[in-house]
């Protein structure tokens, strides 16, 4: 590792451990510690793994982790401690039935801080490949936690992981075929598909959409999502065999 990186990591440290206490407060307002030690402990494991791969990913772009950066550190600490809530009905604590409002409401706070993280590189010039990785490694958590918890509060069946889980079989096919790890240009329809894709899920998610409801508006996302992967499998294959 270069000195510089070594040092710029040394820096990023403090950020990390800001990171950890704000998912751990965040989670003990929501859920205190002696009724659900579980949903605690799930929300703290998930934060110490995000450390771990954002250490393993920084590459000392900037001389310290940024206010952009901290931003989505924010977003992170709310997704992990919403990790611990998805998985509160497996312990089947008391009031598990009631999580569903801190879930969805901290799922749209979530989005709601999403691209305000770009904003802040922008006025502060700091846009960096880390960050839009940072970023969109997030949103695609995000999506996959809301799907878990669709199914562990019998919102949804196990089908609808396909909506969170089409980005990670979308990597793990470019592990065989090098076409599919090509970059694709910028596209406000898969921006946009994203937003409709999270915003289902979250709406999905709130006591009051019954799963008769849920499920159909599910099932059109997932086909919006299907047919914009689809798109973009098809560019990158016509770009690799150049035609």
């Amino acid at each position: 590792m270069p000195q510089t990186e070594q040092l710029t990591t040394r820096r990023i440290w403090p950020d990390l451990a800001l990171g950890m206490a704000l998912a751990t407060a965040i989670s003990l307002a929501l859920w205190p510690h002696h009724q659900a030690p579980q949903v605690l402990g799930a929300a703290v494991l998930a934060q110490l793994a995000l450390s771990v791969l954002i250490l393993s990913a920084w590459r000392g772009e900037l001389p310290n982790f940024g206010w952009a950066n901290r931003v989505t550190l924010l977003r992170a600490a709310m997704i992990t401690a919403l990790a611990g809530i998805a998985l509160t009905p497996l312990f089947r604590q008391a009031g598990w039935e009631g999580t569903l409002w801190p879930l969805s409401l901290l799922a749209l706070l979530a989005l709601l801080l999403d691209g305000v993280d770009g904003w802040v590189a922008r006025r502060t010039r700091s846009l960096t490949r880390f960050g839009a990785r940072f970023d969109m490694e997030l949103d695609a958590f995000l999506m996959l936690l809301l799907c878990v918890a669709l199914i562990t509060h019998d919102k949804a069946g196990p089908w609808v992981l396909a909506l969170g889980g089409m980005r990670y079989a979308f990597v793990a096919a470019g592990a065989r075929w090098a076409w599919l790890r090509a970059p694709l240009p910028e596209s406000l329809r898969r921006k946009t598909i994203c937003v409709i894709q999270v915003g289902a899920l979250i709406i999905a998610c709130t006591p009051f959409t019954p799963p008769a409801l849920a499920t159909p508006m599910l099932a059109i996302a997932l086909i919006l999502l299907s047919g914009s992967f689809l798109r973009d499998i098809l560019w990158l294959y016509h770009q690799a065999r150049g035609t």
